[in-house]
């Protein structure tokens, strides 16, 4: 049997970067974290942290940091089962893509009770991975292939239109929104794995091309640039329907949605212990995204 303090010191190395972050997650000293990631690397026989800055599991003790992580969610599942159990607060560490967390998802976590959830913020069509590696237990992703051992389902589709301020357009769209104007308009990008621009010019004129674009890695700030007259962006309706209801800010063409299909995936394995979070996920994108 493996020993699930010597997992327990393993997977905070790995999720808190260092020994001295680990140590004082677990109200031990950074020897003590030291002594029982040294003993688990005995038993196992491999490598399972790289030390570095930070410090991250090889994939061995990836694959323990899932089984420990896994092995939680499973007793949290238990816990209704035998009432002479004590509850507490699970960690749950999900992968969702910045612009749910900042529209629809947060109501779906404060209607869940017994976990403490360590949110990992990535792009929809990259958060899968995360899934796969084992880096997190479930996913709000833009793939609906589920992966082996996951479910998939469906949650609706994030609206979003490409907008700016009336002044912006003046300034830099007044003969009109085209390849021309389009690519000397400078853009609002979130980072490099942002597509969402991209993806509407393509379905919009039929082609992408270089644009100038700030990178602004925040929800709110894109609504914020945008209404400053900063750049154009792909917002969600569900952050700019008021100022788009007011005139702060107008769509680049007029009626050129681009709606994202998002899922929610996670491990199978876990999955009576998720369910709970899953009814919450379902109902809560039900009201709150575009269903087809």
């Amino acid at each position: 049997m493996l020993d699930y303090t010597q997992l327990a010191a393993l997977t905070a190395i790995h999720r808190r970067g260092s020994f001295d972050l680990a140590a004082a997650a677990l109200g031990v000293t950074p020897s003590a974290i030291s002594q029982r990631l040294k003993a688990l690397e005995e038993r196992t026989g491999v490598l399972l942290v790289r030390r570095g800055q930070p410090c991250q599991a090889t994939a061995a003790g990836l694959r323990l940091v899932r089984h420990f992580e896994e092995v939680a969610l499973l007793e949290t599942a238990l816990q209704g089962d035998l009432p002479a159990q004590q509850a507490g607060q699970t960690s749950l560490r999900i992968a969702v893509n910045a612009d749910s967390l900042a529209t629809w998802v947060l109501p779906a976590l404060a209607a869940t009770t017994g976990f403490l959830f360590d949110l990992v913020i990535d792009d929809q069509d990259h958060s899968q991975e995360l899934l796969r590696s084992g880096e997190v237990a479930a996913a709000i992703t833009g793939h609906s292939g589920a992966i082996q051992g996951c479910d998939c389902y469906p949650l609706g589709a994030l609206r979003y239109r490409a907008t700016a301020s009336p002044q912006f357009v003046a300034r830099w769209l007044a003969g009109g929104a085209t390849r021309a104007t389009l690519s000397k308009a400078p853009a609002l990008t979130f980072s490099d794995k942002d597509r969402l621009q991209r993806d509407w010019l393509r379905g919009t004129l039929g082609s992408s091309f270089p644009f100038p674009t700030h990178r602004l890695a925040s929800s709110q700030g894109f609504v914020t640039a945008a209404l400053l007259g900063l750049g154009w962006g792909m917002n969600p309706d569900l952050l700019t329907a008021p100022h788009l209801a007011q005139g702060r800010l107008t769509e680049v063409i007029p009626g050129t949605p681009l709606d994202v299909p998002l899922y929610w995936q996670f491990a199978r394995l876990t999955a009576p212990a998720l369910a709970p979070l899953t009814r919450a996920i379902r109902a809560t994108a039900l009201q709150a995204l575009l269903q087809t």
